[in-house]
């Protein structure tokens, strides 16, 4: 071995055994958690604060994180065009996208008519059960919606947990910073050095990870059974393959268009992917998944802007649900709903989709809410569904996910504020079309 050799060997970083990956350690806990959760159900159920402590751990510093980045996004820019033409381009791309998850399902519910054979009679329903979704489905309105952007203050935006509440306030301030100019410099200063110690807090919050999946995923296991995903096996497995094909096909389309593959993104996210299966939440990983975008060469204006603002308005996994599951109802209780009323349906569902929170539980949330502007279903057809929801809201999350790390690349492509050659390090992908991007400059 040369000299050349030896030191080129000695730079690069020492290889971690296989135990040491997040991934590894993540799938191996889901994988004991849900034997736990089978085999000793109680015991599964007594797990349940593990996961919803450390998803409580991570919802503490999303807020910061993404208040911290778009701020110092924005402000590196230089510029306030930029700002609205990555959200136009943005919300073009939600639009489309997420019509066309909505649209996927309908077709799929009609196609493959997974409630056909039920024949439930509706005034048999417990609509007990499903009482505290719709009475919340009831309290969202549009006009309500728009107005719960605003926060009270600029601090409770920070401190309500609220993703949009958060992403105003920070591009005001964003704006704001740019308008000052010079004088503003010693505030972006500090913002930019919390940003690099929250992240440093991400990695050290990461480390409990797998006691969360484990938790979470022996919770679910050991309240709801494996047992009662074959009781409705026609719909659970529909929504998956429907996701999945939607992912592949789809979203692979997009991705090979922009220059890379989704398999290796997804090889790229695995880690974030497990963590999102253990918890069943989106959230979970949100940190992660900025800070991945960024390494992978997509510019931190673009990914402050477009990550938690698809995690309300790209929900491809929910919007698929949504269409399937209502036709899936009106289907077992024997309703036939004409084109009008499934054309109603989808445009109440596009409505309605907008601003559920990529948590556990918000997309059945978000269905009680379409389901009650449509007069033809029964709210009450919803207690079906209700023992496979859990099991559900895991497809919803990591469809969901993937969905928004498709459009972080493709909106920073749009935008040449993408970095092709980090990209391809990273993720895979045409390298050699613009060089490394620093903050605040165009490719």
């Amino acid at each position: 071995m040369t000299s050349v050799d030896t030191h080129a060997a000695a730079d690069r970083p020492a290889r971690l055994p296989w135990y040491r990956h997040l991934y590894i350690q993540v799938l191996i806990a889901i994988i004991i958690g849900a034997l736990i959760g089978n085999f000793w159900p109680s015991v599964g159920e007594s797990l349940k604060p593990l996961g919803d402590g450390f998803i409580k751990l991570v919802k503490m510093v999303i807020s910061p994180i993404i208040f911290l980045t778009v701020v110092t996004g924005i402000a590196g820019m230089g510029e306030l065009r930029g700002v609205g033409r990555v959200a136009g381009k943005a919300f073009a791309y939600f639009l489309f996208f997420s019509t066309l998850a909505l649209f996927i399902g309908l077709v799929v519910g009609e196609l493959v008519q997974p409630g056909a054979s039920m024949n439930v009679d509706p005034a048999t329903l417990n609509s007990d059960a499903i009482a505290h979704y719709a009475s919340e489905a009831h309290e969202q309105t549009i006009s309500g919606f728009i107005l719960a952007i605003i926060p009270n203050t600029l601090i409770s935006a920070l401190t309500d947990g609220s993703i949009l509440q958060t992403l105003f306030v920070a591009i005001l301030v964003g704006i704001t910073l740019t308008l000052i100019g010079a004088p503003g410099k010693p505030v972006l200063a500090v913002f930019e050095s919390a940003n690099v110690l929250v992240f440093r807090l991400v990695h050290l919050l990461m480390l409990a990870a797998p006691v969360g999946a484990f938790g979470a995923i022996a919770f679910t296991i050991g309240k709801y059974g494996v047992g009662t995903l074959f009781s409705l096996a026609a719909l659970v497995g529909t929504f998956y393959l429907t996701s999945l094909l939607f992912v592949i096909i789809v979203l692979g389309t997009v991705a090979r268009l922009a220059g890379f593959s989704i398999f290796s993104l997804i090889s790229y996210l695995k880690a974030e992917l497990l963590l999102v299966l253990g918890t069943s939440s989106s959230e979970a990983a949100l940190p992660a998944l900025m800070e991945k975008m960024e390494e992978a060469g997509c510019e931190r204006s673009v990914v402050g802007l477009v990550v938690p603002t698809g995690y309300s308005f790209n929900l491809d996994g929910t919007n698929i649900y949504m269409t399937l599951a209502s036709l899936f109802i009106a289907q077992a209780t024997g309703i036939h709903l004409s084109l009008g009323e499934e054309m109603l349906l989808l445009a109440v569902a596009m409505l309605s989709s907008k601003g559920a929170a990529g948590v556990t539980g918000a997309g059945f949330i978000t269905l009680a809410a379409t389901l009650s502007v449509v007069p033809s279903l029964p709210v009450a057809g919803m207690a079906l569904i209700l023992g496979v929801d859990r099991f559900m809201s895991e497809c919803r999350s990591l469809t969901n996910f993937v969905g928004n790390a498709v459009a972080c690349v493709v909106v920073a492509r749009w935008e040449k504020a993408l970095d092709h050659d980090q990209l391809a390090q990273t993720i895979g992908g045409k390298a050699g079309r613009n060089g490394p991007i620093k903050q605040g400059e165009k490719a």
